[in-house]
């Protein structure tokens, strides 16, 4: 069975760090997919690579001088090289992606330069082969990912070639031309790899020993989460736990391919196993989530008007705005829509004025101070009262609840409180329920 591993920007982000990526997929002999990002931080002051590149497509597109950037980069990548003793031709490869550059090759090239280059700088390092993901991670013109010739392009690469490396947070259209993956996008691509070859599992390693119950900067010291479902990972990564990107789980979940959230920097810590179903039924909460800064917008109708013609009408506005929807509660006469602020701010008064004009709209009302904290687990519906627990949790501490959302899933609860009390708020369950 193959084992795939994807190590994240800050485990590679220095020669140092390649020599622990070099240990830990050694130290496993079924180790033999390894997919890596592009060199993040090395210390808090430090730039990322992938938001430099972003910099310098940027001065590419405007003309503007690019030399001192371009040898900031090139020489992050030329220390990893000849600290490693490598035979890569970094400033090669930089003659190449600016010639290319100039010749019309975009913002999507040059950013995947970031995960290419250090790919190549793996491959030399582990004795491993390197795979362009150009070559194997395939996407339709229209933008969609095509699962099926990706699968079978990595297959045939990984069986004629037996141990490769591959960047991760890109693939190509037919043409060849670079289509990037939405930042984090690499641990996409290294479910990707999981799912072609059926591995036997899919670990992903970074700078955390798994995912924690809740964020570190709220809970001091917050329990780490042993085992967690895909549904309650999808809940938790919508709600803002950034351990892992929220669509990592759809490549692996039908083959039922677990995922392991390891810490490169303390290998033989234990992580977070996420699977599709788990026995581990120690806490009935397994996650708590959040966001700050979502609008509440609430529609009141005409006594007269059909309710599902003007809850159509309404959401068609916010779909012409490019205004994704996040919950709609409703009530006889009226319904509320909540989004995230930062997709509607730029319009938010177009947006309020086509309100208006909908057929049978009466008033158009805006709550501005909403942020939504997300109680998740899979336990929660084998213990009756657990909403009224956590709604007592909020009185006892004197946070007002503005909204409340809940699946008949059971599985997460969604509370609505004012921004200066979010982390109030989330303090305030963790240090009851868990």
């Amino acid at each position: 069975m193959i084992t795939v591993v994807k190590f994240g920007g800050s485990s590679v982000a220095s020669s140092g760090q390649f020599e622990k990526v070099k240990n830990i997929v050694l130290s496993d002999e079924k180790r033999k997919i390894v997919v890596v990002s592009a060199p993040g931080k090395r210390c808090k002051e430090d730039n990322k690579i992938t938001d430099m590149l972003y910099l310098l497509s940027s001065h590419v597109k405007y003309g503007i001088d690019a030399s001192a950037l371009i040898a900031t980069i090139s020489e992050r990548y030329e220390e990893i090289r000849r600290e490693l003793n490598l035979g890569v031709d970094i400033k090669r490869e930089f003659e190449i992606i600016m010639e290319n550059a100039k010749n019309g090759a975009g913002e999507e090239y040059i950013v995947s330069r970031g995960e290419y280059l250090c790919a190549k700088l793996m491959s030399a390092y582990l004795g491993y082969s390197f795979v362009d993901a150009a070559e194997v991670v395939k996407f339709n013109y229209d933008g969609v990912l095509n699962e099926e010739q990706t699968a079978e392009a990595v297959k045939s690469k990984f069986e004629e070639l037996g141990a490769i490396v591959v960047p991760g947070f890109y693939g190509a259209y037919p043409s060849g031309e670079i289509k990037l993956f939405s930042r984090g996008g690499s641990d996409v691509s290294g479910s990707l790899m999981a799912m072609s070859v059926n591995a036997e599992k899919y670990e992903n390693w970074t700078d955390v020993s798994g995912m924690l119950v809740a964020d570190p900067k709220i809970v001091e010291n917050p329990a780490r989460i042993e085992e967690v479902t895909y549904d309650e990972l999808r809940e938790l990564s919508y709600m803002g736990a950034s351990v892992l990107h929220e669509e990592s789980v759809f490549p692996v979940r039908e083959l039922n391919i677990p995922i392991y959230i390891l810490n490169t920097n303390k290998p033989n810590e234990a992580g977070t196993k996420i699977c599709k179903q788990s026995d581990i039924n120690d806490r009935f909460v397994t996650g708590i989530a959040g966001k700050k800064n979502f609008k509440a917008l609430t529609i009141t109708k005409s006594v007269n008007a059909d309710k599902l013609t003007v809850i159509s009408d309404v959401l068609d506005v916010f779909k012409n705005f490019g205004v994704k929807i996040e919950h709609i509660h409703t009530s006889v006469d009226s319904f509320t829509i909540l989004v995230n602020g930062k997709d509607v701010d730029k319009n938010v008064y177009d947006v309020l004025s086509e309100l208006r004009r909908v057929n049978g709209v009466v008033a158009v009302d805006i709550d501005n101070d909403l942020a939504l904290v997300a109680v998740v687990g899979r336990n929660m519906r084998l213990k009756p009262g657990i909403s009224a627990k956590i709604f007592s949790i909020f009185g006892k501490n004197n946070i007002n609840i503005k909204t409340i959302a809940q699946g008949t899933t059971e599985i997460n609860i969604i509370v609505g409180v004012q921004n200066a009390d979010f982390e109030k708020a989330i303090r305030a369950v963790y240090n009851e329920v868990v």
